[in-house]
Formats: structure tokens, sequence, C-alpha cells
């Protein structure tokens, strides 16, 4: 079997090493800077765990999603201000409207308050849309995705979410009553177990669920969350970027609807992502490349000229959803759009992202992987507002049929390299 012009699948630990190698190789003859400011985080999952899709076995290959859209006709009927680190001298009693932490009050913390009558009015149409879910999803699609890209009311949004992404049809069912305090007492592999809780403390730790007066209990229910997808799942087992979508998911809603919506992402809507090789995430990176080419030829010529593959700066930003890289604002919007939408939506925000970070007057100013790498690592922070964001994410110059055919393109090119 020929193997020369196949493209070499890395794993988290290669991906890690590969990040680090090539930002050092591309600095050489530059001025000597802070080891954290050339750092790439990539987010892999453990070693030693594999996807395998019903009726698939270890020698079928890569498991790839067959569409990028979630709403798939056998579905039908199962319809029913990023937090990354913490100053070790400042621990605030200023707390903000999403439960973070800060040292003053001056902290970004999304658009202006939207007027009260129009906030009940949104508050009754979803409530309305609950009561006959079904017919929405079926009849009227489009009203739900409008009203989820106009944002979802806070008081609303854990059910909407469990709606959308069909984690409250699994939770209804019967069999699946004391499924998640099952799943809580089973026995679970050491290495899981230990990985877990190594990253407990990693997790938002300024905000008050998880690094404030609730830390005992927040790391309590994130624990559990992750412990009962891992043995739920022990072909998959752990992957640490799963703990940011676990702990945004508990922020907003009980443990175990918080576990049925990391089941129903995990499976429908991000399939592959967290297994050894990273396959569905190599996947993706080329597909967000391909489309780069029709959003911006610029970025995209900038990219290539440099020998950047998309792995080195899209990984942290798919696998987390995003939780780790934007202002909480943001992210919830980001996340209203994504739980109706799927990952089209993760598409959208990435090019906007690369567009907008990387203009012509700042790409002169990165000779080089090294300055190109920083610039996407620390995205500006006007880019990133959800004033700018979420406005430019819904006009961007895309469309669905672009997605799927850029989909297509790459999973046709995967298979013409599986037969050589």
């Amino acid at each position: 079997m020929k193997t020369k012009h196949r493209r070499k699948l890395l794993s988290s630990e290669d991906l890690l090493g590969s990040t680090f190698n090539m930002a050092e190789d591309s600095c050489e003859g530059q001025p000597d800077q802070p080891d954290e400011e050339m750092t790439v985080p990539v987010i892999g999952p453990p070693l030693g765990s594999t996807l395998l899709l019903p009726g698939q076995t270890l020698d079928d290959g890569p498991a790839y999603r067959q569409t990028l859209d979630v709403r798939q006709h056998k579905d039908i009927d199962m319809i029913s201000e990023t937090s990354e680190g913490m100053d070790d001298s400042v621990i605030s009693s200023v707390i903000d409207k999403f439960g973070f932490m800060h040292s003053d009050n001056n902290e970004y913390s999304g658009v202006d308050n939207i007027d009260t009558d129009i906030l009940r009015r949104r508050e009754s149409k979803w409530l309305e849309m609950f009561s006959n879910w079904d017919r929405y999803m079926m009849r009227s699609y489009n009203k739900v995705r409008d009203r989820c890209r106009k944002g979802i009311p806070t008081s609303v949004r854990a059910t909407a979410w469990l709606h959308l992404c069909g984690a409250k049809f699994h939770m209804n069912q019967p069999e699946n009553k004391y499924t998640y305090r099952k799943l809580c007492h089973t026995r679970c592999d050491e290495r899981w177990i230990s990985d877990i809780e190594k990253d407990l403390h990693r997790n938002f730790p300024t905000h008050e669920m998880f690094g404030g007066a609730y830390e005992r209990i927040g790391q309590e229910e994130l624990f559990n969350v992750l412990k009962a997808y891992s043995v739920k799942h022990p072909a998959d087992g752990y992957c640490q970027a799963q703990a940011p979508i676990a702990a945004l998911l508990l922020m907003n809603m009980p443990a175990e609807s918080a576990f049925w919506c990391l089941v129903s992402l995990c499976d429908k809507y991000i399939p592959g992502y967290y297994s050894v090789r990273m396959e569905a995430i190599h996947l993706d990176g080329d597909i967000l490349f391909g489309l780069l080419k029709k959003v911006s030829p610029g970025v995209h010529k900038h990219l290539k000229s440099q020998g950047i593959d998309p792995i080195l700066y899209m990984t942290e930003w798919f696998l987390c959803i995003f939780s780790r890289s934007l202002p909480w604002s943001s992210v919830l919007r980001i996340w209203d759009m994504f739980f109706c939408e799927g990952v089209k939506v993760l598409f959208r925000v990435g090019l906007v992202l690369l567009k907008f970070s990387l203009p012509q007057n700042v790409r002169k100013k990165c000779p080089s992987m090294c300055e190109t790498l920083s610039v996407l690592k620390n995205l500006p922070e006007h880019v990133c507002r959800e004033d700018f964001l979420i406005p430019e994410v819904l006009k961007l110059n895309i469309t669905e049929d672009d997605m799927e055919r850029e989909h297509r393109k790459q999973l046709a090119k995967r298979r013409r390299q599986q037969n050589t």
C-alpha cells in the first residue's frame, strides 16, 4: 500500500510536541519572549481511547460524520469573559452577572440589557414553544432558529438547550430514569478518575461555582458528570477538553441535565472530536481552511504561505466550543446558536475570527508563523465582543451549501488517501 503522499494524523501528544517545535522553529532569530506568549494551547484526548461508531471495527478506518447537519430526518422522532486563569494575588468580591469574580466592576459583560418588556415577550414565546415543541421543530424550525440567533433569555436557556439537543427526550425515557445516578456509582477506570481529578481546579477558577463560595459543590458535580460520561462511553473515556464544556453546562443547569446535554453534544454534534487520533478535528480544520479561501482569500494565502496548519489555531476553539477563547457573553450567544444549528456555527465563528483578526495591516506585521500564531492566540478584544462578533457571524457570506460542499470535498479527499 502506498503511503508516500498520505497525510499523517497526529495524536494529542504529537500535536502538543509539533506545535511547540514549529513555534520555536519559526521564531529563530526573533527577540526572546516569555514562554506563555509562545504557547499555542492544544487540548487533546488521552491516549488509549478509540472512537467506534455502531457496527464499526478497528479496521474500518476513521469515523467521520457524513453531514454537518444535526437535524437529520432520522432524528425527528427524538425531538420532544473567558475565565482561563486567576491572578494568585487577587481574589475579588466583585461578581458579574455570569458568576465570574473580577478585580473591579469595569469588565465587559456583553451588550446593554434588553428592555424588560422585550425580554418578557421573548420568554413567553419560548414558553409557548416548549408546550408545542415537536410541532415547532418540524413545521417552524426557521422560527426556532431565528429566536436562538437573537439570544435565548437567561431564564429559559437551560430548558431550551435541553430541548434543542434532544437531552430532554433521553431524560424522559423510562429506562433512563436512574441512569445518571447509577453511572455516578459505577466503578470507573482509574486513569480517567485520576485525570478528571487533576483537571477540576483548572476549569474556570474565577467562577463562583468552581473557585468561589460554591467551589466544593461545583467541583463535585463536575467530577460526577465527567465520570458518568466516561463510564457510559468507556471507549472514549475522558478528554480534557470535555471539562470546560461540562462546567459551562453546570453553570446553567442541574448535574443530571448537564450530563445528558454533554452526551448529546459529544454523540451527535461533534462526534469523533475526542477520539485518540482526533480525525474529526483534522477534518473540520481542513473544512475551515477551505471555506476561508472564499471568505477571506488574503488571510488564506497568508496562513498557507507560512505553512500554518489549521490544527495549530482552531483546535481549542472547536474542542471547547469557544468556551476558553471568548468573552462569556459571546460564548453564550454562540452556544444558543450551536445547540440549534450544530457545528456549522463553529465554522462561521472561526471564519469571522480569522478574517477580522488578521486584516492586511496586521498581516504585514506578521512575517513569520510566530507572530501570526500569537495574534490568533491573543485575539483582538474588539473582534471578540458580542456586539461585533455575533452580527458578523450572522451576515457572513457563506451558505450552508458552501459548507456541505466543502465537507464532501474533504471527505472524498480522505477516501482517496485511504485507498492509495
